[in-house]
């Protein structure tokens, strides 16, 4: 069983992108979508609709919007980097935004990394396949 990775967009065109970003670049792992942030973390803590889902089983990179209705990105990451069971899960925050205080604001909440959404298609493509490569194949993290 492949681990899961968590996508976190409300935008239905950055989610469709995102999603044919990934499958173009052979990642296989399964992918859940998020659309807004009480989602996000009723799936990851096992909450609201998810309440039945093992709690085991955390996903093995969150692919994080910052801004999101509900629970804006930045509480999501707050909230995962208080709870000891999801401290150290990886979060790479997948945004447009290039303002300052985000970048800031994301690392000092606990971001693993910080990459603003490339405009062009294939820029788009690169990118994702990147993060892959790193946070999938090459990244040592800790067991849950």
């Amino acid at each position: 069983m492949t681990k899961s990775i968590l996508l976190v967009e409300d935008n239905p065109d950055d989610e469709a992108l995102t999603l044919r970003a990934l499958r173009k670049n052979n990642i296989i792992n399964d992918i859940v979508v998020a659309r807004d942030g009480a989602e996000a973390l009723d799936y990851i803590f096992c909450t609201g609709k998810y309440a039945s889902r093992d709690a085991n089983e955390l996903p093995i990179l969150i692919l994080l919007d910052l801004k999101l209705p509900k629970v804006d990105g930045l509480e999501v990451l707050y909230r995962l980097r208080e709870n000891g069971k999801t401290k150290v899960l990886p979060v790479v925050v997948l945004t447009s935004s290039s303002e300052e205080q985000d970048i800031m604001k994301s690392y000092l909440f606990g971001a693993n990394s910080y990459v603003r959404k490339p405009v062009e298609f294939e820029q788009f493509i690169k990118a994702v396949g990147m993060l892959g490569i790193y946070w999938l194949l090459l990244n040592e993290s800790p067991t849950h």
